[in-house]
């Protein structure tokens, strides 16, 4: 049987050098809303104001 120890280090080594996939995920999605906020701006901030200005009953 292994000692705690032992567990903790080739679990350690088994997972040095990976990104972690949250990491990957985090990284891909901030690109994803960059591309779209990039190409759809002008769309969005008119689709936000007028949602704004329904809830506030501005026109």
């Amino acid at each position: 049987m292994q000692s705690l120890q032992q567990r903790i280090d080739s679990v350690e080594s088994s997972e040095r050098g990976d990104v972690p996939g949250w990491v990957l995920i985090t990284i891909m999605t901030a690109g994803l809303v960059t591309v779209l906020w990039a190409t759809a701006q002008d769309a969005l901030t008119s689709l936000f104001s007028s949602a704004v200005n329904g809830v506030t009953g501005k026109k």
